[in-house]
């Protein structure tokens, strides 16, 4: 029977440690385990790292070194915020979990509107203005997120955690094609080939790997995948040639912020979208790491986005918020240190300073990063469903808001154009499966277990 839970399970996937034990999200593990674990995390985010960027940067008409600037401060934002989300400053900022942040791709297409509206040479300083009050609007409205928490049921978070993994499927399906869309061979038998082998080696290495070597079956097959492209020309090695050895990001160094109404609204509401994708992310890693996400863990964390989102125009980076990718890496590899993601976030610092370091890790090929995603993503979907198996499905009511939720996630992936004829606003909100999915379950779940008579709420305290 199915209960309308004040907030996530206590009790995820993962058990509680004894209670005079370190928890292994606070556990430091040696060298040799998180080195590589470092990496694993490394390599799943690095595409995603460098997307925004790039798309933004051809869109503004960047040479290739404004371009190397622009990903140098994209990586160098993404370290500092994440080292600040896993280490944490007191308790103001920090939600002290394995939780990585960058720049979202989930603004890209209202930051591409508004170059396409600006003056040649103004298209970053627009950008720039609008994500710097984005920023501030974060850091003001971040706490009233986790006081919201209570309409966070496992119900709800169950079917979040779904959809973030289902709705991020097509990504590594396109990195398996190939990753560029305009290309002539897009989607050719010699790249679906290197996925499937990549796919194929996690695979082997999952089911007769023993102890850490287990753990690390996604670094094995991208290093065995990234190894076995070599030999087709499906490796480039160009790219080392071309990247400086040194460029810190210098301030302001695309021109200074512009403030535009229309460019500021857009991205504040884009803001609203990636804090709920934020806080759903913590409470995804909440149930895979056995620890309980509350409201001020939250807060810390989307303080965190806010505090990155303002410091990133700065220095030329763009609006932060949660990768899903690399919860997908904690839920599969059961590495829970939150020390392994403090790491992989001084990595990128390191990246971002020496560029030629972080050429030599965008070598693994498209189709290799596609074989992995595929494992990455489709085990968040896994940990959601988990969720909901702990839900309570055998209520109607809860059947009936699991299903209109997840139908809602999935239109804008099974319809990219359902909401072309709505405002840009609503687009905007429900044209990302997660926000949209996140919003009718909240929505139903106050329908269902919040509002109407007192023997209603009788008969949903019964579902946890």
């Amino acid at each position: 029977m199915a209960q309308p839970a004040t907030g996530p399970a206590a009790d995820g996937p993962c058990t509680a440690p004894p209670e005079n034990s370190v928890h292994p999200v606070d556990e430091k593990i040696s060298p040799s385990r998180l080195v590589p674990a470092a990496l694993q995390h490394i390599a799943a985010m690095y595409a995603g790292v460098v997307t925004p960027p790039l798309i933004i940067g051809q869109a503004a008409g960047l040479d290739q070194a404004g371009m190397t600037r622009l990903i140098a401060a994209g990586l160098l934002i993404a370290g500092l915020a994440t080292l600040l989300q896993t280490l944490g400053i007191g308790g103001f900022a920090g939600n002290r979990m394995p939780f990585v942040n960058a720049a979202s791709s989930a603004g890209i297409a209202p930051m591409l509107a508004i170059a396409e509206t600006s003056a040649p040479g103004h298209q970053l300083p627009a950008i720039y203005g609008a994500v710097l009050v984005a920023g501030a609007f974060c850091l003001a409205v971040g706490p009233f997120f986790g006081r919201l928490l209570r309409f966070f049921p496992p119900l709800v978070t169950g079917v979040v955690i779904t959809l973030i993994g289902v709705t991020l499927m097509p990504v590594p399906v396109s990195w398996a094609q190939g990753g560029d869309k305009e290309a002539a061979d897009f989607g050719s038998m010699k790249y679906l080939a290197l996925a499937a082998f990549t796919l194929a080696v996690i695979l082997q290495v999952q089911r007769f790997g023993r102890g850490f070597v287990k753990q690390i079956a996604l670094l094995f097959g991208l290093l065995i995948g990234t190894l076995a492209a070599i030999p087709f020309g499906l490796a480039d090695f160009s790219v080392l040639k071309s990247a400086p050895l040194a460029a810190l990001p210098t301030p302001f160094a695309f021109g200074a912020p512009e403030f535009r109404p229309a460019a500021i609204l857009s991205l504040c509401i884009v803001m609203l979208v990636l804090m709920t994708e934020s806080s759903a992310g913590m409470l995804a890693l909440g149930e895979i790491c056995g620890r309980r996400t509350d409201g001020r863990t939250i807060t810390r964390g989307l303080r965190t986005d806010g505090i990155a989102t303002l410091l990133g125009p700065v220095f030329g980076s763009f609006p932060t918020s949660a990768f899903a990718q690399n919860v997908g890496v904690v839920s599969l590899t059961k590495v829970r240190s939150r020390y392994v993601v403090a790491a992989a976030g001084g990595a990128l610092i390191v990246l971002g300073a020496f560029p030629v370091l972080g050429a030599a890790v965008s070598l693994v090929p498209m189709p290799v990063l596609g074989g992995a995603g595929i494992v990455l993503f489709g085990s968040i979907a896994v940990s959601g469903i988990r969720t909901l198996s702990e839900a309570g499905l055998d209520d109607s009511s809860n059947i009936i808001l699991v299903a209109v939720a997840l139908g809602a996630g999935i239109i804008p992936l099974a319809a990219p154009a359902f909401y072309a004829g709505f405002p840009s606003w609503a687009q905007t909100v429900l044209g990302s499966g997660i926000s949209a999915g996140a919003l009718v379950a909240v929505l139903l779940n106050l329908f269902f277990h919040h509002l109407g008579t007192h023997s209603r709420t009788a008969v949903a305290l019964k579902s946890s």
